[in-house]
């Protein structure tokens, strides 16, 4: 117990311990709570309780090799960190890649943001004691979890991006499934909402919780969806196109009110702008074409080469376990993840072995301004702050 000076005297407060176990920080978070009765005098987030040491195993990684590990940093969002870590090394390269690969690309992606927003308003909607919406949303995820599967042969820890292009060409009927699931998914949109948008309950634990401003919020770094719900129309696939962005038309969501509840708003609209995108991709793709780009000595030959060829089956060994070595140099890249602003720093050092690997993840700066958004909140507040985030501890910690 320590003794803080209010405006009312002087007031005896609690220092409590909430997480690393708790099911309401999403992952081993833990926050340190000054309390004074049920009201955050102060609020501190402790991380590091799920270090990994990706950064460094990819230095200790080829180029190629690295991409696994990509995977597993945001792990709701894998398709996501394999784009920005293998545009950063195509740029590093100079590799054009071809459209279709791109427009694939864009199209996986968007079903990755749609993915990921599921399990935030399934696992957001249940910490506030809407149980029904984490089933409803988890169904929905199910069957994009299905179309990777379908495509790459994993649900999760795909790796289907690779440097120069994709790993496979994607199956026949791959189009049909995903045109399934853009036809079924606007009503299920609109099931959230009719159970959500006015509901009493909802909007009582959501409007006016965790407000932040959006000069706050450019002030502490924020990103995402928690920027946009802020007002700042921010989104590096406008600012900063990559992958052809620039030709599909779609609008930056956002809202001005900067609570819990204008946070929901924007990701809500968000998966409807993804399907818009989806929707233009599945047109612009062109039923043939290179999957990857020509790099001999970079890009392994298609499994079409190798299974004609030992010399291309023992190629492509040799690329993947020794490597290639591009020219010394710096590049950074960015991508607009479902959390935020992502972005990957590799330093070459002219070996087969990247000699710096970084990684800006939106959940690791936007959990700094949790403070912000609990201080003189009561504690049941904390958890809608927390879930508003869209944290995962996997890009916290990495």
């Amino acid at each position: 117990m320590t003794t803080v000076q209010t405006a009312t005297g002087a007031a005896e407060t609690m220092v409590l311990n909430m997480g690393p176990q708790h099911p309401s920080t999403h992952g081993v978070l833990r926050v340190l709570l000054e309390l004074d009765g049920e009201t955050v005098v102060a609020a501190k987030p402790d991380i590091g309780y799920l270090h990994t040491g990706i950064e460094k195993t990819c230095e200790a990684k080829t180029y190629s090799q690295a991409i696994t590990l990509t995977d597993r940093i945001d792990y709701l969002a894998p398709l996501s960190n394999n784009l920005a870590y293998c545009l950063a090394v195509e740029k590093l390269l100079g590799l054009e890649v071809p459209k279709r690969a791109q427009y694939v690309r864009v199209l996986l992606t968007e079903l990755t943001r749609i993915g990921s927003h599921l399990v935030w308003l399934g696992t957001h909607a249940i910490d506030l004691g809407a149980m029904s919406m984490f089933l409803y949303c988890f169904r929905e995820r199910e069957e994009v979890l299905k179309i990777f599967e379908f495509v790459s042969g994993q649900r999760m820890m795909t790796s289907y991006f690779r440097i120069g292009g994709l790993a496979l060409e994607p199956p026949p009927g791959w189009l049909e499934r995903v045109e399934r699931f853009v036809e079924m998914f606007p009503a299920r949109i609109q099931e959230y909402e009719d159970l959500l948008t006015q509901n009493r309950i909802w909007l009582g634990r959501t409007q006016g919780v965790g407000v932040i401003s959006g000069e706050d919020a450019v002030a502490w770094g924020v990103s995402g969806p928690s920027l946009r719900g802020s007002g700042v129309a921010y989104d590096i696939r406008k600012m900063f196109p990559y992958s052809s962005y620039d030709e599909f038309e779609f609008d930056i969501c956002t809202q001005k009110a900067g609570d819990c509840y204008a946070r929901y708003l924007v990701r809500v609209a968000e998966m409807r702008e993804s399907l818009k995108i989806v929707r233009q991709a599945m047109a612009k793709i062109p039923p043939e074409g290179p999957i990857r780009t020509e790099a001999p000595g970079i890009v392994p030959p298609s499994r079409e080469e190798m299974k004609t060829s030992i010399e291309g089956l023992i190629y492509h060994f040799k690329i993947f376990t020794e490597g290639f070595a591009p020219p010394p140099g710096e590049v950074q890249s960015s991508v607009e993840s479902p959390r935020g602003e992502l972005a990957v720093y590799v330093a070459s050092d002219g070996t087969p072995k990247p000699w710096r690997v970084k990684f800006r993840t939106p959940s690791f700066v936007n959990l700094q301004a949790l403070p912000k958004l609990c201080e003189g909140r009561l504690i049941a507040d904390v958890v809608a702050c927390i879930g508003t985030i869209d944290i995962v501890l996997g890009e916290i910690d990495r």
